[in-house]
């Protein structure tokens, strides 16, 4: 049914809930997984030599040990898997990832690390200018 899942993360217990429901689709359904984390570039805009710097050098740093964390589940499990780290605009490059891989479908967790309303922005802007299944966890 979904030869390709999309699971994108920022850290937050929403993104690790969506993780654990791709992880077991693609077991189900013998799809690859494709991972991404987005340093958000709209709260942190690209460093020019500055404190900056340290923060973004720490978010990608964060943002690898994720992407590890959840290659390590996927191989374990026997699932092909590929992620990236990028920066820019969350919404925006999930959906651009999206069309990259090809995704079938996208698991995310409905709310981000702001935790504003009841959904969050990037899962509501994902699910609503996707062309295709997006599934909020």
């Amino acid at each position: 049914m979904y030869q390709r899942i999309l699971v994108p993360t920022d850290g937050s217990a929403g993104a690790e809930r969506a993780t654990e429901y791709a992880l077991e689709l693609a077991e189900r359904y013998d799809s690859a997984v494709h991972a991404l984390f987005v340093v958000d570039t709209a709260v942190y805009d690209e460093p020019a030599l500055s404190s900056t710097e340290l923060v973004i050098d720490d978010l990608e740093d964060w943002g690898a040990e994720l992407l590890n964390e959840m290659a390590s589940r996927a191989h374990e499990a026997g699932l092909d898997f590929e992620c990236k780290l990028c920066h820019g605009r969350p919404h925006e490059e999930i959906l651009s990832y999206a069309d990259v891989v090809d995704a079938d479908l996208v698991v995310m967790g409905y709310q981000g690390q702001s935790h504003r309303k009841r959904i969050g922005s990037v899962a509501d802007r994902v699910v609503t200018e996707a062309d295709r299944p997006v599934l909020t966890v």
